[in-house]
């Protein structure tokens, strides 16, 4: 089935540029474009789409509003900002309804890979229902002590860029956040950042002030109503495998990206636990009780209830955001990394091997099966007998970092 996309610009030469641009992909998208976001809604009114990709800039009805429409009105559909010469402001405001932003004039490849990336990784998510989830999220909720402690540096009179990166390192939302905004091509950067602390001195105190206070595109964990879900908890088991991952990466000499997406993706590789325990608190409380009833592993019970995991739902968030491929692979096959076909170590093994290190020490998730180490797959890595100085690295991080699942 073909992949199906609107475009929507008010000037009639961008969308004849773009028909000439990409009249080689008619094989695999069904694309119609329009000169207005009203007739742009119009058209979703009665017909489906799997991606919206709009100007930010039109008269009447302007990019944002069209965005935050879809997003109320069609959940379920990708949305794009391709636009040039916008102020930095703008972008910032359209951090949480736009998935993505483009600018022009955009490369026809960035285009056409944009696109095909978001979309296959939709694909990684098995039910509409969760597609229509992740697409809706904006934002990741933060730990709320961390939240506070942000809010504090930021409003201080000598408040530190350094800091303020270190805090965001700490929080699962904040970094995927912060990430997703520094890695759209407005920035124009040659390749993706990977730290929060290097996506902090970049974007710069100004922009960081708007997004947590002009556009609250940080959020605080509100009252939770899973009990059997720890926000501190699930914090420190975050940072404790993006630490160990960190360390594990370092410790094979891999390259320096390669250690920081191993560091990144350690700390987001839960994150679709997260959106599961905050946009369907009651589904994953069910998830949580089948493991009890039927003494089975989380990521079995989440597939019995959701039809997808934590770490797939995870990586089709991220992946949509825009964050760099090692990482989404990391969170997407943290549990199951038999599943690649690129059989190298990199950042995926790094994550696995954390996650199972620290699940082995005996301290998180016990009845969580799927965190077992996968022997198979680090003998054919040729990376099985690194395994005792990987454990003492383990313990390292235990004693510096408080062990929680």
């Amino acid at each position: 089935m073909k992949t199906r996309i609107l475009f929507v610009d008010d000037e009639e030469h961008v969308l004849k540029g773009l028909q000439r641009m990409l009249f080689d992909m008619d094989h695999e998208w069904s694309m119609r474009f329009v000169t207005s976001g009203e007739e742009a809604l119009k058209i979703l009114d009665t017909d489906s789409f799997d991606v919206v990709v709009c100007d930010l800039r039109m008269p009447g009805m302007t990019g944002e509003q069209l965005l935050r429409a879809i997003q109320e009105r069609h959940p379920d559909i990708i949305r794009f900002v391709l636009s040039g010469q916008a102020k930095q402001e703008d972008i910032i405001r359209m951090v949480g309804p736009a998935h993505q932003y483009l600018s022009k004039p955009c490369d026809a490849e960035e285009l056409k890979a944009t696109v095909a990336r978001s979309c296959a990784l939709r694909g990684v998510v098995a039910t509409e229902a969760i597609n229509r989830i992740v697409s809706q999220i904006e934002s990741l909720p933060s730990l709320p002590s961390l939240y506070f402690e942000l809010t504090k540096e930021l409003q201080s009179e000598d408040a530190s860029i350094k800091k303020v990166g270190e805090i965001i390192s700490g929080d699962v939302g904040m970094t995927a956040k912060i990430l997703k905004l520094v890695n759209s091509s407005y920035f124009g950067l040659p390749r993706h950042v990977a730290t929060p602390a290097s996506a902090a001195m970049f974007i710069g105190l100004d922009t960081i002030v708007a997004l947590v206070f002009s556009v609250q595109a940080f959020s605080q964990f509100g009252q939770n109503k899973l009990k059997a879900f720890s926000i501190d908890d699930f914090t420190w088991h975050s940072i404790e495998i993006g630490t160990l991952a960190k360390a594990i990466a370092t410790e094979e000499r891999l390259e320096k990206q390669q250690i920081d997406h191993s560091h990144l993706a350690g700390l987001l590789h839960d994150c679709g636990k997260l959106l599961l325990a905050t946009a369907l608190s009651e589904q994953y409380e069910s998830a949580l009780g089948l493991m009890a009833s039927d003494g089975i592993g989380l990521t079995e019970a989440e597939r019995k209830t959701f039809g997808a995991t934590h770490a797939e739902i995870g990586a089709a968030l991220l992946g949509i955001w825009g964050l760099p491929d090692p990482i989404i692979e990391a969170v997407a096959l943290h549990h199951t990394p038999h599943s690649t076909p690129d059989y190298r170590f990199g950042p995926l093994a790094a994550v696995h091997a954390a996650n199972g290190l620290e699940h082995e020490n005996g301290e998180a998730e016990k009845s969580d099966s799927s965190s077992n180490l996968d022997l198979d797959y680090l003998t054919q890595l040729h990376v099985i007998d690194r395994l005792s100085a990987w454990r003492e690295l383990s313990r390292g991080v235990s004693g510096n970092e408080r062990t929680k699942s």
